[in-house]
């Protein structure tokens, strides 16, 4: 028999090893799932783990999944350590999408490169917008962050389609819901030749080079920390609730908007109903297993970018559907979650003692 004893501080060894530990339960049950499936689990495993990184264009094109990985989960760290929970980031993330899409229709082949500046600046500002929603009606009503912004996530995506398949169709494009592609100096720059990295990785870097002085360097930062961990401490210090709760979700949306714009301004190069895959709310799955800390989500972010790799090669090698890369995400959250229990307790096995009942004399 096994029980649960709550420590009198919260572990640091497993506050670490955990997000390891569900790593490996995680890889278990995809080979059990393989299993399943009819699969070699060997095979399976070298298309999730080894094909991404096996070459250097396979690298890069880790890379290109991971940027607005990370940079949506920095966003969300800030949100997530002041204890804001936002959950819209897929939202502002299309939004920023769409609103960077709307500055690059505008250029024309003898526009100045630098209208990549006004690009990303768009879809910051579109990310922001969409996050001012829910940060509005969180501190004017008191309403739900967490339905507000994931509600405002199928409103992003109903006006994306909006203007896809209506203002913004390109009438060259043989009836596909999809814009013009756009032009050449509206790209974002590229690092290399013949590899789809852009400039969004030094970004990504930089962001969370950001992110870590913020939280640990400044007094703003301290301020958010303080409000998540402990409300009432920081209301007595004299920090605002609603400066805290603003700052978060707009760091957070203009994060999530700036992903967006370097999506359709770089691998894309075009707005299309397939801009929504995902990554606001795998990010999430990030931040989590990053520790909500700039470099373990650094690491996280290449893991799950992992995921949606795999989960494309092994739509095409070995048959399986594309939503495998959802199943292999939901095990690392749920196998995470599951071990995150030991930092606040340890196993303990219990012992019974039976008690022997004197036996009655026989006569």
């Amino acid at each position: 028999m096994f029980k649960l004893e709550q420590r009198p501080y919260p572990s640091k060894f497993w506050s670490i090893a955990s997000p390891l530990l569900s790593l490996l339960i995680t890889v278990i049950l995809g080979m059990v799932l393989f299993l399943l499936l009819g699969k070699d689990p060997v095979k399976g495993l070298l298309v999730f783990f080894w094909e991404p990184i096996k070459t250097g264009y396979a690298l890069g094109e880790l890379m290109v999944k991971a940027i607005p990985l990370l940079i949506i989960a920095t966003g969300l760290a800030v949100c997530f350590r002041s204890n804001v929970w936002n959950i819209g980031a897929e939202g502002q993330f299309v939004l920023g999408a769409i609103f960077a899409s709307g500055v690059a229709l505008l250029a024309e082949k003898d526009t100045s490169a630098w209208i990549v500046v006004p690009i990303l600046l768009a879809g910051i500002l579109g990310g922001m917008v969409w996050a001012s929603i829910t940060a509005l009606l969180r501190d004017r009503f008191n309403t739900s962050e967490i339905l507000v912004s994931l509600m405002l996530v199928y409103v992003a995506i109903m006006l994306l389609n909006y203007l896809v398949y209506g203002p913004w169709k390109d009438p060259l494009g043989y009836n596909f819901p999809q814009t013009k592609t756009f032009e050449v100096v509206t790209q974002i720059p590229r690092l290399f030749k013949g590899s789809r990295i852009n400039i969004g990785l030094f970004i990504a870097f930089f962001g969370s080079l950001c992110l870590w002085v913020f939280l640990f360097k400044t007094r703003a930062g301290f301020a958010l920390r303080v409000g998540g961990l402990a409300p009432q401490a920081a209301g007595y210090a004299g920090f605002s609730s609603s400066k805290a709760l603003w700052a978060a979700l707009l760091c957070s949306g203009a994060a999530s908007g700036l992903a967006g714009a370097l999506e359709v301004a770089g691998p894309v190069g075009q707005l299309t109903p397939f801009i929504p895959v995902g990554y606001g709310f795998a990010a999430i799955i990030v931040a989590f297993v990053g520790r909500v800390h700039p470099l373990g989500m650094i690491f996280s972010s290449l893991l799950m970018s992992m995921f949606y790799i795999g989960g494309e090669l092994a739509q095409s090698r070995l048959g399986l559907p594309k939503s495998l890369t959802g199943v292999f995400q939901g095990l690392l959250l749920f196998t995470l979650l599951a071990c995150d229990v030991l930092i606040a307790y340890r196993i303990r096995m219990s012992t019974r003692t039976l008690l022997k009942l004197p036996q009655s004399n026989q006569t």
